[in-house]
């Protein structure tokens, strides 16, 4: 699995940003997929979670209403739209695979991909 995002940028406080994430191996609808972050200085906090077979849907308290997680098999891609963007989403934002969506909106995936940086500031 070889998991590639994009789509980090700058944007204003209430702006809206799109992050994509694609595997150029292994398909990645076998996988639930999930977005984890990591501000300077604070440990990673995982954002969203979209299962394999179901497509359930999980979030994190602090991005629930703003954030939207999907995922289209026929593109071999998931996104992750967030909307309503805080300076306080700023972060390296990750996407990672896993057999199952972790626990709890939990970082405990098994494979990474390089993190892009979204920065809300105006």
């Amino acid at each position: 699995v070889q998991l590639v995002e994009s789509g980090g940028d700058l944007v204003q406080p209430g702006g809206s940003l799109r992050l994509s994430c694609e595997d150029s191996g292994l398909t990645l609808d076998y996988y639930a997929i999930g977005w984890v972050r990591q501000a300077p200085g604070k440990e990673r906090e995982g954002v969203s979670c979209i299962s394999a077979s179901v497509g359930s849907t999980y979030y994190a308290d602090s991005v629930k209403d703003r954030f939207t997680i999907s995922r289209d098999n026929a593109k071999n891609t998931v996104y992750l739209q967030m909307n309503s963007l805080k300076p306080e989403d700023t972060a390296v934002y990750y996407c990672a695979a896993a057999w199952g969506c972790p626990y709890d909106v939990g970082t405990d995936y098994d494979f990474w991909s390089q993190g892009t940086q979204v920065t809300v500031s105006s």
